[in-house]
Parts: structure tokens; sequence; C-alpha cells
């Protein structure tokens, strides 16, 4: 070949086995379903960690280019709106939430979502709305509304005589926000207009029906009555799961934010890196809870019970206790359990080997519960043994609490387990020992740190600011932020000079 000759063309077909490099050194293999399902002007998403192969439809690639496009040119736009305009659409977006009639219709699209999902077998406890969701995201954008306007905010000055140099909040660009159905999110996402940012959406296809709506009667119209442009919030209005891939692929985000289940977070954030996008990721979840030696059994008994009112990434998953108390301590946790399935519908234990000898064998071995899983429900062990392994399991719970009991020799044995097998994302100590809780702090790879219940890692619980997410360190420490996402988060900094004195030159010897 002509070394002039073109190197590249259009990806037209595929054939069965074709093979596809990856990582570099290593080859995957098209499969016969692909190869067939695949048509001219689709395209193919090969994610260099792992070999995965992901076809975009090219329907569905053209409505994710519509959408980061509508949001790119939004941005572009919103660097001549004004900060009050920005305020404005917060509080006509939070009016409309309130607004009988629009929350009827989202409700009723919501119900519709709901028994959809039930009907396919789905996971529906972050679903539904609920009265205290409707307050929650009214309130949400209010304290945007009521937040410091995040564009041209000086962080620092440098001065030198005759000129000074300023470092200065921008806005970051386009947001690329792909989210499980938790019609809520709509509201925390929109923070990022408070810095001057775009954000373009990408829900799970069980919510689709009441973002629709959400869109066209809050949304739309809060946008419009406040005088920015209509992409500055967009919807990839398509139900598949595809659509994340090919957003993720979209050069123009700046940011790319993932909720979801671990395994699809950790593949969306793999197609983003791979593009050159920064992700923040919030998939593994699930609370750690220590009990040391010193620990109060009342206080313990209390924490334990509040961790575990409902089923989200910050309800407590492992409960660890140093052995010299398990005799006293593993029936005040499991009291605790029995009183948070009293609330719910029943609890399940899930003993790590070597716990099982404290267990009471009347009410527990042995016994069956009845469990309320996404898919139905059914008869399971109220208590089963596992391998220190499946420590590493988060359990997804609909109505049936669901832990791991576990026993540590000493408090750094219980951190190296934390380290060893948790998602990295809450570690709390029960304890009376200061020194103990300093000592576990800081030995434990976990960005939310407490002394009492899990379910206080909430960005909105904790520090009044709606969050697009939680991050944990399964990855690593994050670089220059925390583990909180939120909307006045999103920013660059800009590096200004201001000059008085017109004679500087900074030729010399």
């Amino acid at each position: 070949m002509p070394e002039n000759a073109q190197r590249t063309a259009p990806l037209e077909a595929l054939a069965a086995g074709m093979p596809v490099p990856f990582g570099g050194d290593r080859l995957t293999f098209v499969p016969s379903a692909l190869a067939e399902a695949f048509r001219p002007g689709d395209r193919l998403v090969v994610v260099q960690d792992t070999g995965d192969l992901l076809h975009v439809p090219a329907a569905v690639a053209a409505e994710v280019s519509r959408a980061a496009g509508a949001a790119a040119d939004a941005f572009s736009a919103l660097s001549g709106v004004s900060d009050a305009a920005i305020t404005a659409f917060f509080e006509g977006f939070a009016r409309r939430i309130e607004d009988d009639g629009v929350w009827g219709r989202f409700a009723a699209a919501n119900a519709a979502d709901v028994e959809a999902a039930k009907a396919r077998g789905r996971s529906t406890t972050r679903l539904a709305v609920s009265d205290a969701m409707r307050r929650d995201m009214a309130a949400g954008l209010r304290s945007w509304r009521d937040s410091p306007a995040g564009r041209g905010q000086v962080l620092e000055t440098v001065p030198h005589a005759g000129w000074r140099v300023e470092q200065v909040s921008a806005p970051l660009g386009v947001v690329g926000f792909v989210f499980e159905g938790r019609p809520n999110v709509f509201a925390d996402a929109a923070g990022v207009l408070r810095t001057g940012n775009a954000v373009v959406f990408r829900i799970g296809s069980d919510a689709l029906g009441c973002a629709r709506v959400l869109m066209a009667e809050a949304v739309a119209p809060a946008l419009a009555e406040a005088g920015l442009p209509p992409g500055a919030m967009s919807l990839v209005d398509s139900a598949e799961r595809s659509a994340g891939w090919a957003l993720f692929s979209d050069r123009r985000l700046a940011l790319a934010v993932a909720r979801g289940s671990g395994p699809a977070v950790a593949q969306l954030g793999a197609i983003a890196r791979q593009t050159g996008t920064p992700v923040s990721l919030h998939g593994t979840g699930g609370a750690w809870m220590v009990a040391d030696a010193t620990a109060d059994a009342a206080r313990f008994r209390d924490v334990v019970f509040h961790s575990l009112d409902r089923k989200v990434c910050n309800t407590l998953n492992v409960c660890v206790i140093l052995r010299s108390r398990a005799a006293e301590l593993v029936p005040v946790f499991l009291e605790a359990l029995e009183a948070a399935g009293r609330r719910r519908r029943g609890c399940r234990l899930h003993v790590a080997r070597g716990a099982e000898a404290f267990l009471p064998k009347a009410g527990w071995t042995g016994e069956t519960v009845e469990v309320v899983r996404a898919e139905g429900v059914s008869r399971e062990p109220r208590a089963d043994l596992i391998p220190e392994a499946d420590l590493a399991r988060e359990w997804e719970w609909e109505e049936t609490p669901e832990v791991s009991l576990a026993l540590a020799d000493d408090l750094a044995d219980a951190i190296a387990l934390f380290n060893r097998f948790a998602p990295r994302l809450v570690a709390t100590l029960v304890t009376s020992d200061p020194d103990a809780l300093d000592r576990f702090e800081a030995g434990v790879e976990a960005p939310f740190t407490g002394d009492g219940f899990t379910r206080w890692v909430d960005g909105q619980y904790a520090l009044d600011r709606p969050e697009l997410g939680l991050s944990n360190w399964e990855g690593g420490r994050l670089f220059a932020r925390g583990g909180v996402l939120a909307g006045d988060g999103v920013f660059t900094v800009r590096t200004r000079m201001r000059q008085a004195d017109t004679t500087l030159d900074r030729s010399g010897p």
C-alpha cells in the first residue's frame, strides 16, 4: 500500500469471529449475534479495559448526538446569561414541582413506570415517587436558588508590584449524567447550572416515562421562563442501554457522571476514560460498621437500627464486632436487626465463618423467612454461612433488611477487613475511645467516616447541598475533591491578570 494511502474507512459491517484488538496486547472476537445485528451507520465501542464489544445502533447514536449537541450549544449561550436568570430558573422549577397539576401528571407517569418495572421483575424502591420526595426536590432546588453564584468567584489573589494575579472559578462545560431510575435526581443534577454548566441526561429505562413528563411539564417551561437556553438541561430520549455508551463516548462532555449498579457504572467509567473525559462514578455501595472493645451496647443497638431504614448506598451492609465483645454485642446486633425487620418485612443475616458460634439457635439457625425481592416473594433461610470473600457483596434488598456479620481479632484486623473487602465508601466505628476512632479513621480507605449511624452520608442531609452522587475510593482516593459531588463543585479555575503599571517589562540582566 502506498505510504500516503487512506488509512481509515467507515465501519459498515462486522463478521462473526472477526478479531478486534484491545488493551494494546489482546484480542477479542466478534460474536455472531453482534455481527448479524450490526448495520451501516451503527457504532462499535470497544472497551479497552475488558474487551467488551458494545453495539450502538445508528438511531441511538443520532439521538445522543442531538441531546449532547443541544447541551453544548446551551453551554456556549450560558456565558451571556445572568446569575439572576439562573436563580429564577431554580425557583421556576421548584414552583412547578409544587404545582398539583404538574405533579399529578408526573406521578401518574411514575405509577405507570413502577407497574411496568414490577412486571419485568425490576426493583422499584428508588423509582416510586412520594410526597416526601416532592418536598425534597423542591427544597433542593431552592437551596440552589439561594446559594451564591458560582461563576467568577475570586478564589485567590497574588499581589505583585504594579499588577496582580487572581484565581477565578469558571464553568467546566457539558456534564454527561447517566443514572438509574430515580426521578428525583433531576433536581439534584440541576445544580450544575448554578456554576454555569449545562447537563445532558440519560435516565434508566424504568423511569423514562416520568422523566419525559418532568422535562415537558417542569424543566422546559422553567428554562424558557427564566430566559435560559433550552438545551441547558437536555434529556437523551432513548430507553436503550446503548445510549449511555454513546453518551460517554461523546468528546463534547467535560465531565461524565454515572450512578447505578457497580458493573454497569464501572463499564461506563471505562468508556469515558478511554474517550479522555474525566469521570465521577457512583456505583458499588454498602456501609460498614465496626464495634470495638469499648463500644457502648445501647449506642451500638441504636446506630445499627437507624442504619437499616431503607436500602440505598449508605445502608449498613456489613457489621464487624471485635471477638472480645462478641458474646455481649452479637445479641445486641441481632436485636437491632430484628427491630429493623419489624418495621419493614423480616430480615436476613449472612454470617462469615467464625461468627456462627455466637448465633443463638432459637429463632435463627434452621429458620426461614419470607423475603421480598424485586422479582417476587421467596422463602429463604433467616441466617446462612458465607465465606469471608462474600463480605465484598452488597446486598440489594427491597423490603427485607439484609446484612453480613463478621468478627475481628482487634481494631487493626477490622481495618484490614474493611480495606480488603469493602467498596471503600462508608466506615463507622462505635467506640468510647477517641484514640481508637483516630486510628480507625486514619487507617480505613474510605471518604466517609463517623462514629454513629451510616445513613448520614448524603449531600442534602449532611451538607445542605443536593448531590449528583457519592464516590467511593474503590479505584483510589479522589484528586482534589471530596466524595460528595454537588453542583457547586463542578467548575474549573481560570487564572487572570490585572495590570496597573504599564511600564512592566521582563527583560533584565
